[in-house]
Protein backbone atom coordinates (compact mmCIF):
# COMPACT_ATOMS: atom_id res chain seq x y z
CA UNK A 1 0.00 0.00 0.00
CA UNK A 2 1.18 3.50 -0.90
CA UNK A 3 -0.19 6.83 0.33
CA UNK A 4 1.28 10.18 -0.77
CA UNK A 5 1.11 12.63 2.15
CA UNK A 6 1.54 16.30 2.96
CA UNK A 7 0.41 17.65 6.34
CA UNK A 8 -2.37 15.08 6.55
CA UNK A 9 -3.74 16.57 9.76
CA UNK A 10 -5.58 15.11 12.73
CA UNK A 11 -8.05 13.17 10.59
CA UNK A 12 -5.23 11.02 9.20
CA UNK A 13 -5.14 9.01 12.41
CA UNK A 14 -8.61 7.65 11.76
CA UNK A 15 -7.56 6.38 8.33
CA UNK A 16 -4.47 4.72 9.81
CA UNK A 17 -6.62 3.03 12.45
CA UNK A 18 -8.97 1.78 9.75
CA UNK A 19 -6.06 0.41 7.71
CA UNK A 20 -4.75 -1.42 10.78
CA UNK A 21 -8.15 -3.08 11.21
CA UNK A 22 -8.31 -4.42 7.64
CA UNK A 23 -8.58 -8.18 7.11
CA UNK A 24 -5.72 -8.11 4.59
CA UNK A 25 -1.97 -8.34 5.26
CA UNK A 26 -0.30 -5.20 3.99
CA UNK A 27 3.15 -3.82 3.29
CA UNK A 28 2.66 -0.10 3.96
CA UNK A 29 4.50 3.00 2.78
CA UNK A 30 3.83 6.72 2.77
CA UNK A 31 5.75 9.06 0.47
CA UNK A 32 5.82 12.31 2.36
CA UNK A 33 6.50 15.76 0.90
CA UNK A 34 8.18 17.44 3.87
CA UNK A 35 5.17 17.55 6.17
CA UNK A 36 5.55 20.04 8.99
CA UNK A 37 2.99 18.32 11.23
CA UNK A 38 3.06 14.85 12.79
CA UNK A 39 2.14 12.99 9.58
CA UNK A 40 5.37 10.99 9.22
CA UNK A 41 5.67 10.19 12.92
CA UNK A 42 2.05 9.07 13.09
CA UNK A 43 2.43 6.82 10.04
CA UNK A 44 5.54 5.19 11.53
CA UNK A 45 3.63 4.47 14.75
CA UNK A 46 1.11 2.50 12.67
CA UNK A 47 3.78 0.40 10.96
CA UNK A 48 4.26 2.42 7.77
CA UNK A 49 7.58 2.92 6.13
CA UNK A 50 8.28 6.57 5.32
CA UNK A 51 9.87 7.78 2.10
CA UNK A 52 10.59 11.51 2.35
CA UNK A 53 10.95 13.71 -0.72
CA UNK A 54 11.41 17.49 -1.17
CA UNK A 55 8.03 19.15 -1.50
CA UNK A 56 9.13 20.87 -4.71
CA UNK A 57 9.73 17.45 -6.31
CA UNK A 58 6.22 16.07 -5.81
CA UNK A 59 4.51 14.92 -8.98
CA UNK A 60 1.26 12.97 -9.22
CA UNK A 61 2.84 10.35 -11.46
CA UNK A 62 6.59 10.14 -10.88
CA UNK A 63 6.24 10.37 -7.09
CA UNK A 64 3.97 7.32 -7.11
CA UNK A 65 6.42 5.56 -9.39
CA UNK A 66 9.26 6.31 -6.99
CA UNK A 67 7.27 4.89 -4.07
CA UNK A 68 6.29 1.89 -6.17
CA UNK A 69 9.92 1.03 -6.83
CA UNK A 70 10.65 1.24 -3.11
CA UNK A 71 7.82 -1.06 -2.04
CA UNK A 72 8.22 -3.82 -4.64
CA UNK A 73 8.20 -6.80 -4.90
CA UNK A 74 4.45 -7.21 -4.48
CA UNK A 75 1.82 -8.83 -6.67
CA UNK A 76 -0.78 -6.11 -6.11
CA UNK A 77 -0.23 -2.50 -5.01
CA UNK A 78 -3.01 -0.47 -3.40
CA UNK A 79 -3.00 3.31 -3.65
CA UNK A 80 -4.96 5.63 -1.36
CA UNK A 81 -4.92 9.37 -0.74
CA UNK A 82 -4.65 10.79 2.75
CA UNK A 83 -8.18 12.22 2.74
CA UNK A 84 -10.19 9.02 2.27
CA UNK A 85 -11.92 6.96 4.96
CA UNK A 86 -12.59 3.25 4.55
CA UNK A 87 -16.17 1.97 4.67
CA UNK A 88 -15.50 -1.19 6.72
CA UNK A 89 -12.83 -3.68 7.81
CA UNK A 90 -12.96 -5.59 4.51
CA UNK A 91 -12.78 -2.59 2.18
CA UNK A 92 -9.30 -3.39 0.84
CA UNK A 93 -9.76 -7.14 0.55
CA UNK A 94 -13.02 -6.54 -1.33
CA UNK A 95 -11.21 -4.26 -3.77
CA UNK A 96 -8.41 -6.68 -4.62
CA UNK A 97 -10.64 -9.76 -4.68
CA UNK A 98 -11.87 -8.78 -8.14
CA UNK A 99 -8.42 -9.64 -9.55
CA UNK A 100 -9.24 -13.31 -8.84
CA UNK A 101 -12.15 -13.20 -11.31
CA UNK A 102 -10.15 -12.32 -14.43
CA UNK A 103 -6.38 -12.43 -14.99
CA UNK A 104 -6.68 -9.69 -17.62
CA UNK A 105 -7.77 -7.10 -15.05
CA UNK A 106 -4.77 -4.84 -14.56
CA UNK A 107 -6.37 -2.07 -12.51
CA UNK A 108 -9.30 -1.99 -10.10
CA UNK A 109 -10.79 1.02 -8.38
CA UNK A 110 -13.64 1.27 -5.94
CA UNK A 111 -16.69 3.33 -5.17
CA UNK A 112 -16.31 6.75 -3.58
CA UNK A 113 -19.12 7.90 -1.32
CA UNK A 114 -19.53 11.54 -0.27
CA UNK A 115 -18.34 12.67 3.14
CA UNK A 116 -21.02 13.73 5.60
CA UNK A 117 -20.24 17.41 4.97
CA UNK A 118 -20.49 17.13 1.17
CA UNK A 119 -22.57 19.72 -0.67
CA UNK A 120 -25.45 18.58 -2.84
CA UNK A 121 -23.33 19.24 -5.93
CA UNK A 122 -20.49 17.09 -4.54
CA UNK A 123 -22.93 14.30 -3.66
CA UNK A 124 -24.40 14.26 -7.17
CA UNK A 125 -20.92 14.13 -8.71
CA UNK A 126 -19.96 11.13 -6.58
CA UNK A 127 -23.21 9.32 -7.39
CA UNK A 128 -22.71 10.00 -11.09
CA UNK A 129 -19.05 8.96 -11.33
CA UNK A 130 -19.25 6.09 -8.83
CA UNK A 131 -22.61 4.34 -9.28
CA UNK A 132 -23.86 1.27 -7.46
CA UNK A 133 -23.25 -1.03 -10.44
CA UNK A 134 -19.81 -2.58 -10.94
CA UNK A 135 -18.26 -2.60 -14.39
CA UNK A 136 -15.36 -4.26 -16.20
CA UNK A 137 -14.13 -2.29 -19.19
CA UNK A 138 -12.01 -3.10 -22.23
CA UNK A 139 -10.81 -0.84 -25.03
CA UNK A 140 -14.03 -1.63 -26.90
CA UNK A 141 -15.94 0.07 -24.09
CA UNK A 142 -14.80 3.38 -25.56
CA UNK A 143 -17.35 2.93 -28.34
CA UNK A 144 -20.09 3.73 -25.81
CA UNK A 145 -18.22 5.48 -22.99
CA UNK A 146 -15.63 7.53 -24.83
CA UNK A 147 -12.79 8.69 -22.63
CA UNK A 148 -14.70 7.55 -19.52
CA UNK A 149 -13.66 4.00 -20.47
CA UNK A 150 -10.24 4.99 -19.10
CA UNK A 151 -11.60 6.49 -15.89
CA UNK A 152 -9.86 5.45 -12.66
CA UNK A 153 -8.95 7.08 -9.37
CA UNK A 154 -5.79 6.63 -7.33
CA UNK A 155 -7.67 7.90 -4.29
CA UNK A 156 -8.74 4.25 -4.00
CA UNK A 157 -7.23 1.86 -6.52
CA UNK A 158 -5.19 -1.32 -6.88
CA UNK A 159 -2.86 -2.47 -9.65
CA UNK A 160 -1.30 -5.74 -10.71
CA UNK A 161 2.38 -4.92 -10.37
CA UNK A 162 3.47 -6.88 -13.44
CA UNK A 163 0.86 -5.26 -15.68
CA UNK A 164 1.72 -1.80 -14.36
CA UNK A 165 5.37 -2.48 -15.21
CA UNK A 166 4.48 -3.74 -18.70
CA UNK A 167 2.73 -0.48 -19.58
CA UNK A 168 5.62 1.63 -18.29
CA UNK A 169 4.46 2.54 -14.81
CA UNK A 170 3.40 6.04 -13.79
CA UNK A 171 4.67 8.92 -15.95
CA UNK A 172 5.56 12.45 -14.94
CA UNK A 173 2.30 14.28 -15.57
CA UNK A 174 0.60 17.27 -14.00
CA UNK A 175 -2.25 15.00 -12.81
CA UNK A 176 -4.54 12.23 -14.14
CA UNK A 177 -1.76 9.65 -13.82
CA UNK A 178 -4.47 7.08 -13.10
CA UNK A 179 -6.29 7.78 -16.39
CA UNK A 180 -2.96 7.66 -18.25
CA UNK A 181 -2.17 4.17 -16.92
CA UNK A 182 -5.75 2.95 -17.40
CA UNK A 183 -5.64 4.05 -21.04
CA UNK A 184 -2.28 2.32 -21.57
CA UNK A 185 -3.64 -0.89 -20.06
CA UNK A 186 -6.78 -0.86 -22.21
CA UNK A 187 -4.75 -0.25 -25.35
CA UNK A 188 -2.49 -3.18 -24.38
CA UNK A 189 -5.42 -5.59 -24.14
CA UNK A 190 -5.95 -5.48 -20.37
CA UNK A 191 -9.11 -4.59 -18.48
CA UNK A 192 -10.07 -1.91 -15.95
CA UNK A 193 -12.50 -2.91 -13.21
CA UNK A 194 -14.80 -0.59 -11.29
CA UNK A 195 -15.67 -2.54 -8.13
CA UNK A 196 -18.63 -0.82 -6.47
CA UNK A 197 -18.65 -3.29 -3.57
CA UNK A 198 -15.38 -1.82 -2.27
CA UNK A 199 -16.18 1.60 -0.84
CA UNK A 200 -14.48 4.61 0.72
CA UNK A 201 -15.65 8.06 1.74
CA UNK A 202 -14.04 10.74 -0.40
CA UNK A 203 -15.38 14.05 -1.72
CA UNK A 204 -14.47 17.74 -2.06
CA UNK A 205 -16.48 20.95 -1.82
CA UNK A 206 -14.49 22.97 -4.35
CA UNK A 207 -14.76 26.74 -4.65
CA UNK A 208 -15.03 28.40 -8.07
CA UNK A 209 -11.34 29.35 -7.89
CA UNK A 210 -10.30 25.80 -7.00
CA UNK A 211 -12.35 24.45 -9.91
CA UNK A 212 -10.61 26.88 -12.27
CA UNK A 213 -7.13 25.81 -11.16
CA UNK A 214 -8.02 22.12 -11.18
CA UNK A 215 -9.55 22.22 -14.65
CA UNK A 216 -6.64 24.25 -16.00
CA UNK A 217 -4.40 21.33 -15.07
CA UNK A 218 -6.83 18.82 -16.57
CA UNK A 219 -6.71 20.84 -19.79
CA UNK A 220 -2.91 20.74 -19.70
CA UNK A 221 -3.01 16.98 -19.28
CA UNK A 222 -5.39 16.51 -22.22
CA UNK A 223 -3.31 18.82 -24.38
CA UNK A 224 -0.04 17.03 -23.63
CA UNK A 225 -1.51 13.54 -23.73
CA UNK A 226 -3.72 14.14 -26.75
CA UNK A 227 -3.40 10.49 -27.77
CA UNK A 228 -5.95 9.58 -25.09
CA UNK A 229 -8.73 11.68 -26.61
CA UNK A 230 -7.67 10.61 -30.09
CA UNK A 231 -7.95 6.91 -29.23
CA UNK A 232 -10.88 6.99 -26.80
CA UNK A 233 -12.89 10.02 -27.84
CA UNK A 234 -14.54 12.56 -25.56
CA UNK A 235 -17.12 12.27 -22.79
CA UNK A 236 -19.42 15.04 -23.99
CA UNK A 237 -22.56 12.92 -23.77
CA UNK A 238 -21.81 11.93 -20.18
CA UNK A 239 -20.96 15.54 -19.34
CA UNK A 240 -24.28 16.80 -20.66
CA UNK A 241 -26.13 14.11 -18.73
CA UNK A 242 -24.38 15.11 -15.51
CA UNK A 243 -25.18 18.80 -16.06
CA UNK A 244 -28.86 17.96 -16.54
CA UNK A 245 -28.91 15.76 -13.45
CA UNK A 246 -27.13 18.36 -11.32
CA UNK A 247 -29.30 21.32 -12.23
CA UNK A 248 -32.50 19.29 -11.94
CA UNK A 249 -31.50 18.34 -8.38
CA UNK A 250 -30.54 21.92 -7.53
CA UNK A 251 -33.80 23.33 -8.86
CA UNK A 252 -35.74 20.82 -6.77
CA UNK A 253 -33.73 20.97 -3.55
CA UNK A 254 -31.48 24.06 -3.47
CA UNK A 255 -32.63 26.60 -6.08
CA UNK A 256 -30.36 29.33 -4.75
CA UNK A 257 -27.40 26.97 -5.21
CA UNK A 258 -27.82 27.27 -8.97
CA UNK A 259 -25.92 30.58 -9.01
CA UNK A 260 -22.88 29.09 -7.33
CA UNK A 261 -23.02 26.03 -9.59
CA UNK A 262 -23.16 28.24 -12.70
CA UNK A 263 -20.10 30.15 -11.52
CA UNK A 264 -18.16 26.97 -10.81
CA UNK A 265 -19.11 25.51 -14.19
CA UNK A 266 -17.99 28.70 -15.91
CA UNK A 267 -14.65 28.51 -14.11
CA UNK A 268 -14.26 24.85 -15.07
CA UNK A 269 -14.88 25.69 -18.73
CA UNK A 270 -12.53 28.67 -18.71
CA UNK A 271 -9.80 26.80 -16.82
CA UNK A 272 -9.99 23.77 -19.09
CA UNK A 273 -9.87 25.82 -22.28
CA UNK A 274 -6.89 27.83 -21.05
CA UNK A 275 -5.14 24.62 -20.01
CA UNK A 276 -5.56 23.18 -23.48
CA UNK A 277 -3.76 26.30 -24.77
CA UNK A 278 -0.89 26.24 -22.26
CA UNK A 279 1.84 25.99 -24.89
CA UNK A 280 0.82 29.43 -26.11
CA UNK A 281 0.76 31.04 -22.67
CA UNK A 282 3.64 32.80 -20.88
CA UNK A 283 5.03 31.12 -17.77
CA UNK A 284 3.77 33.74 -15.34
CA UNK A 285 0.17 33.18 -16.54
CA UNK A 286 0.56 29.41 -16.38
CA UNK A 287 1.81 29.52 -12.81
CA UNK A 288 -1.08 31.72 -11.72
CA UNK A 289 -3.60 29.39 -13.38
CA UNK A 290 -2.19 26.02 -12.33
CA UNK A 291 -3.08 24.14 -9.16
CA UNK A 292 0.16 22.12 -9.25
CA UNK A 293 2.64 24.99 -9.42
CA UNK A 294 5.69 22.85 -8.60
CA UNK A 295 5.19 20.96 -11.85
CA UNK A 296 6.27 24.00 -13.83
CA UNK A 297 9.58 24.30 -12.03
CA UNK A 298 10.92 21.06 -13.51
CA UNK A 299 10.08 21.40 -17.19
Amino acid sequence: MIIPTLNAGAGFKKLLEQISAQDLPLKKLIVDSESTDATAHLAKSFGFGVLSIPRKNFNHGSTRQLALEKILPLDVIIFLTQDVLLRDDSTLSTLVKIFETDEKIGLAYGRQLPHSNATLEAKILREFNYPAQSQIRTFDSAKNLGIKAAMASNSFAAYRADVLEKVGGFPEVILCEDMYVAAKMLLSGYKVAYNSLAQVYHSHNYTAAEEFHRYFDIGVFHSRESWIRERFGSAEGAGQKFIQLKYSALIKNEPLGIFGALLRDAMKFLGYRLGRLEKFLPQFIIRRCSLNKNFWGRI
